[in-house]
């Protein structure tokens, strides 16, 4: 098992590019499946959840192959609508394609998902959805399975914001006859990428990127082409990493908009950090104070960033509460960071961080997710010493190369093969 070796205490300095958004691209691949043809998606990032994508793709008769950023996949019909355990256990995004499914072909089987073990991110909200929109549902053996001769519209109100059920809704809704109006919906940048490629396809959608989101259903979708959009997750991660260090980094080919609430949080805790049309930098700051955040779904602070900003805070002046309002169980990175030295006090959804420059000392640590892994990358970049980073399995599901991107922003940082 492959891990990575970093050696504190060098200042991160230059550009770097933002690769495009794994959890803009899985929902988008999953959408494929709503149209028989060939599909061409730019921008696609090198990561295991896309490749497990296109396994678990290719078992439903869609194969794809790779041209650099490039991904074209063939959709046919498949010989049965059964997304195995084997494929989906790997992430939990599987769980998208009981959408594509059940609006194309009238019936799915899917297994029960697998992915970071972060809290119970339970699907109950996926079914429901399919409920609303007519599908008979039942439960067996680990699978859920779905029956409908054809989803109908209608009034769709999420008890709370999810990401992937609005997704899920937007994908069968499209293929459902009649109106359906999804309330309460999620309005993340992911959303809006998949609903822009809906639309491409011959999809009736308007309001993605509010709460109301109205679908006409139409009868036939048609294959279109599409770039999925920069992730805002890893150049967070990647501003940070220059702001942990000291350095002026510029995160490029990525949407400042999309790290509102990023980069407001990183001003007020000192960073001078400068906003163009398609990038971010992050200037020069030997010491920054601490700030509270608390995660919430977009336009709030994301969940993905807690643990990277969590390592930041480590750093800072000054004590600060992070609060995470979105998954239970996700402070495991905390007894990591504290055997780097940070003194941090868990609670079951608050942590407070007691910050203290150029505290942290090297420790081999193990990551428990791939927010987490990032977070231990980042803290190792100012640890004394060198920090070894083990199941790195987790960076690699959603994150392409970081190593060599901060290598190429001056970190002494390489990965080690099992």
């Amino acid at each position: 098992m492959d891990s990575i070796i970093v050696r504190g205490g060098h200042r991160l300095n230059g550009t770097v590019n933002t690769s495009g958004s794994k959890n803009a691209a899985l929902p988008i691949l999953f959408a494929s499946l709503l149209a028989d043809g060939e599909h061409r998606f730019d921008n696609v990032p090198h990561l295991k959840d896309i490749e497990s994508t296109q396994d678990l793709l290719a078992s439903l008769g869609a194969a794809s192959h790779r041209d650099g950023d490039t991904l074209v996949v063939n959709v046919s019909s498949p010989d049965a609508h059964v997304a195995d355990y084997e494929m989906v256990r790997k992430m939990r995004a599987g769980i998208l394609c009981l959408g594509p499914l059940l609006a194309r072909y009238g019936e799915a089987r899917v297994s029960l998902p697998g992915g970071c073990a972060i809290g119970s991110r339970p699907i109950d909200l996926h079914i429901e959805t399919m409920r609303r929109l007519g599908a008979d549902i039942t439960s067996e053996s680990g699978y859920v399975i779905a029956r409908a001769q054809r989803l109908v519209g209608d009034r769709i109100l999420f008890e709370k914001v999810t990401v992937g059920g609005t997704e899920n809704a937007l994908m069968a809704a499209s293929l459902a006859s009649g109106t359906t109006v999804i309330e309460n919906a999620a309005k993340e940048p992911e959303v809006v990428d998949l609903a822009n490629y809906l639309i491409a396809m011959g999809a009736r959608i308007e309001g993605a990127g509010t709460s109301v989101i109205t679908i006409e259903g139409v009868d036939e979708l048609k294959p279109a082409s599409h770039r999925i959009v920069p992730d805002r997750i890893e150049a967070g991660t990647l501003l940070i990493a220059g702001a942990i260090t000291g350095g002026t980094v510029t995160v490029a080919a990525c949407v400042p908009e999309h790290l509102q609430s990023l980069v407001e949080k990183m001003r007020d805790a000192g960073f001078r950090i400068d906003v163009g049309e398609d990038n971010i930098t992050v200037q020069s700051t030997e010491s920054w104070r601490s700030v509270d955040i608390a995660t919430a779904p977009s336009p709030g602070f994301p969940t993905d960033l807690q643990a990277q900003f969590m390592a930041l805070m480590t750093q800072a002046r000054g004590t600060s509460v992070v609060t995470e309002h979105i998954f239970e169980n996700r402070f495991m990175h905390v007894q990591e960071l504290v055997r780097l030295g940070a003194d941090i006090t868990p609670m079951t959804q608050v942590a407070v961080v007691r910050g203290r420059r150029s505290n942290l000392g090297a420790a081999p640590v193990m990551a428990t997710d791939l927010r987490a892994s990032a977070c231990l990358v980042l803290a190792g970049l100012v640890a004394a010493g060198e920090t070894e980073v083990s199941r790195i399995y987790h960076l690699d599901r959603g994150y392409e190369h970081l190593e060599e991107k901060l290598a190429g922003l001056g970190a002494d940082i390489e990965r080690v093969a099992a």
